[in-house]
């Protein structure tokens, strides 16, 4: 295996960020988007984030295999210090050190932005995903019960967070 890098995103990784969040979309409770994103979709998505709100793409081997992103948590001013993290890998790539690669590089990221907090929002039932979390020193911050809809059941959202 090659080294793994990781660097902002460009509208070149966007069918590839595509790919790997639409298999969640279609076959998984890590998010509970419940259709596939189309190009334009993704475009304005890339779009919405600037240099204090980054995307960024984890690469082996010449593939994008994993990406990242801090995103406005809140629009209100008051919250302009707080932003949400979201980390996805390639299903073939999971268990590799991908996810950790991408989460450690985005905290850093945030830090050197001069934000504060760092929030996750995660379906309850994704262990791995809260445990990654955890282990980077993200803590509980509160539990929302049966919020969420997909696949015919109901999911609860744990909120993690760290401080910068």
């Amino acid at each position: 295996m090659g080294e793994l890098t990781i660097r902002d995103a460009c509208e070149d990784d966007l069918a590839a960020i595509d790919a790997i969040y639409n298999h969640y979309v279609l076959n998984a409770t890590c998010t509970w988007q419940c259709e596939p994103n189309t190009a334009a979709q993704r475009r304005l998505w890339l779009s919405a984030h600037d240099q204090e709100h980054p995307v960024t793409v984890a690469v082996l081997d010449g593939e994008v295999v994993g990406w990242g992103s801090l995103s406005v948590y809140n629009v209100r001013e008051g919250y302009r210090f707080t932003v949400e993290n979201t980390v996805y890998v390639h299903p073939g790539r999971l268990r590799r050190g991908v996810g950790r690669a991408l989460l450690t590089d985005l905290v850093e990221r945030a830090r050197g932005l001069g934000h504060r907090t760092i929030v996750a929002s995660i379906s309850a039932d994704q262990e791995a995903s809260v445990a990654l979390h955890r282990a980077a020193g993200f803590v509980d911050a509160g539990r929302l019960r049966v919020v969420g809809f997909k696949f015919g059941q109901w999911l609860d959202c744990v909120y993690l967070q760290k401080l910068l």
